[in-house]
Formats: C-alpha cells, structure tokens, sequence
C-alpha cells in the first residue's frame, strides 16, 4: 500500500522554539515512519517579513535544518530540503495566483493578525497578503495529503483546499484537499501569554541554557488575582498551567489541585517548569552541538532533498501546464 505524503514548512528566521516543538514537530517525528516526508525551510515565506533585511535568512535556515534532524527528524526516510531550490513552487503559485479571489486573502485571521502585532514592519505588500497561495502550493507541488500544524495554521490551511477545490472545478480533477494533523498542544503561549513567535519577542528557544530558561519562565504571566501566597490558585488561567499540561499531563489533576488549594507559590511553580522544560531539552542540545562540527553534512542533505523533490514538483508542472492549456 502506497504511503501517504505529509509535508510541513519552516520559517527560518532563527532557531525554533518550544512553538514550534509543541505545535507540529513532534507529530511530524511520530509519524515520520507512517508517511513519505516532505519537511522544508520556506526562505521564500521568510521574505514576506523580512524583506528589508534577509542577510540572516540563510544562515537561520542552517540552524533550523540542525535543531530538526537533532531532535529526531531523518533524512534517510525524509525529503529535507529548501523552498527556494524548487522553482516550480513559484511557477504553481503564478497560476494559483490567477484564480484566486481576493477576499479568500484578506479574511485569513493570521494575516489581520499580524498586520496587527507587527506594526514596525510594513507588510502591505503582495508577497504577505499572497502567502496562503504559495503556502497551497507548496503543499499542492507534491499533492500532500497530510499537513501536520498548529491551530492558528488551519485559516491557511482551508484556503489551500478551496483553491484545490476551484482549480479542479475549473480544469478537471487533479489535487488532493490535504487533511490536517493537529498536535495535542494546538497554541504553545509565549511568555507574554500570546502564542509564541520570535517575531513577538516572547520565545523560549529550544537552544536556550538553563539560566536563560528560567530567566524566561520567571517573567510568565500566571494568575493576576492571586496576590499572596494562601490565596487560591485559577489555573484555568494561568500560563504556567498550560506548560503544565505539555510537559506533566500525566500528573495534571495533582498540579491543578495544589494551585486551587494555594499549597505551592507561582514563583515555586516557575522555578519547577523551568527545570522540566529544561531537562527534556538537554539530549537535542548534546546533538545539536555535535551537528554543528560539520556543516557539509547538512549541505548534502537539503541537496538530496532538493534533487528527489525536484523530479516530482516537474512533473507536476507539466500536468497544471497541459490542465490550463498553455502547454
């Protein structure tokens, strides 16, 4: 029986975070074995951002392949490889582009988001208010049909399948609507309480040290009405409590209880979650180390990738091509 292809993106501006564990990696590590894989490093999506100053798109996109294969992701049984080097991707998002209704744009939650809490950068640009038509065809280049993501990815996810859903209205059958692989922790918060992205400046990098962890959990927000130590606890909440049920789900009930029965303090309570989140990073931080020694490994890998995927991105090409009539 033919395995089906799960595929997901990262962003490389910078090293990943505990989001990004939480929200799709580690589905992606699980699964791995089930799927045929196609992991990539979107330095195109990068660009929609960080477009005045991309100098560090490339070297962060090298630390992103390090910190995926050091936490478990293998290139043996995965496609590794760089958005970048498939031209095709942007040739499918061209004609993607042309029968794509502006409105479909303009309604993604993510994108009013973040015009919002990016407000030092100028993102009215078409490359950011086109990014769920390259996003669809990234995923339509190689007609995945599983997307592991986090909850805030879904809009995006659904406009994939409508565009799916319109191309093969208008020029006859031939993508797949690919299916969602939801985490278990669907939105990692920040350390503001928003959800967690470098861009927001409230990350807890999985390549931070043990100070900087617990420098970072320390300033959590956790429950506002409760002013002293006998006071009781709403973890309900409390972003404490969120981390909680990531790491010590197991336990859950017993932490639940002794924060609504004020029998451990926040600052306790902090001081533990930062030594378990911590301690859980510590094999991934011994690997990473080892990884970056030589950097030509990780090289031949995204080359790999690259050639593997450019075969079957070609291929799809010629079809949407000869579909559209152009060909």
């Amino acid at each position: 029986m033919e395995k089906k292809k799960m595929l997901t993106g990262f962003r490389p501006t910078g090293k990943l975070h505990l989001g990004h564990l939480h929200g799709n990696i580690k589905n992606m590590i699980e699964h791995q074995k089930e799927h045929e894989n196609y992991f990539f490093l979107v330095d195109w999506h990068a660009l929609s951002t960080e477009y005045k100053d991309p100098k560090n798109i490339k070297s962060n996109l090298i630390d992103c392949v390090i910190d995926l294969i050091a936490l478990g992701i293998d290139p043996e049984i995965t496609h590794l490889y760089r958005q970048s080097d498939i031209p095709e991707i942007a040739e499918l998002c061209l004609y993607l582009s042309m029968i794509t209704p502006l409105p479909w744009l303009e309604r993604c939650p993510t994108y009013k988001e973040q015009q919002k809490e990016l407000k030092a950068k100028d993102l009215s640009t078409l490359g950011f208010l086109s990014y769920p038509v390259l996003m669809a065809s990234d995923i339509l280049i190689v007609n995945a049909d599983i997307i592991p993501v986090g909850e805030d990815q879904l809009p995006h996810l659904e406009i994939t399948r409508e565009i799916a859903r319109r191309f093969n209205y208008l020029y006859g059958d031939y993508f797949i609507e690919p299916q969602e692989l939801l985490s278990q922790a669907t939105r990692v918060p920040g350390t503001d309480g928003r959800k967690m992205s470098k861009s927001y400046g409230n990350a807890i990098f999985l390549s931070d040290d043990y100070e900087t962890v617990k420098e970072k959990v320390r300033s959590m927000i956790t429950d506002p009405k409760r002013i002293k130590l006998k006071d009781p606890g709403h973890p309900e909440v409390c972003n404490i409590f969120t981390f909680y049920k990531i790491y010590e789900n197991e336990r859950i009930e017993e932490i639940e209880n002794r924060c609504r029965n004020a029998e451990i303090g926040c600052t306790k309570c902090k001081a533990e979650l930062a030594e378990i989140i911590y301690n859980s990073l510590k094999v991934f931080q011994s690997k990473r180390k080892e990884l970056e020694k030589d950097l030509s490994v990780i090289y031949k890998i995204l080359d790999k990738g690259k050639q593997e995927v450019k075969a079957e991105a070609d291929k799809t090409i010629k079809d949407v091509r000869k579909k559209i009539g152009i060909d």
